[in-house]
């Protein structure tokens, strides 16, 4: 079955949507979503994948993943930086301790997956 561009392309701003309230919602991650986008503009629309990769901001990590599967080192600082404040804030919050037992599982995996991929080379 083809999936018609049209569909590529509400995917695609469905992501950039999701990127962009990201920036401002603190537990909604806007690096994979970009991502997401960047993968399904790529198969509906050549230029909206174009704008993305050489957008100011994003382009560059956007192209370095694609290329290199590289996270830049500062990159990675902040999101382990993150991913611990969120989890002492909710176990300063009281939360339930099964919570904070499996979030730790899951941060913990997550921050072991964003510091063993390779620093971007233009970092």
């Amino acid at each position: 079955m083809r999936i018609p561009a049209l569909v590529w392309c509400t995917l695609a701003y469905l992501f950039i949507g999701l990127g962009t309230a990201g920036i401002v919602l603190p537990l909604l991650p806007t690096t994979p979503f970009l991502l997401l986008a960047l993968w399904a503009a790529t198969k509906g629309s050549p230029r909206l994948a174009g704008w993305l990769q050489g957008h100011p901001r994003f382009g560059p990590y956007l192209c370095a993943w694609r290329e290199e599967r590289a996270i830049p080192f500062r990159a990675k600082v902040t999101a382990c930086l993150l991913l611990t404040l969120s989890f002492v804030i909710l176990w300063v919050g009281n939360a339930h301790p099964w919570l904070l037992a499996a979030l730790a599982v899951l941060f913990s995996g997550v921050a072991l997956f964003i510091v063993t991929r390779p620093n971007t080379r233009s970092a």
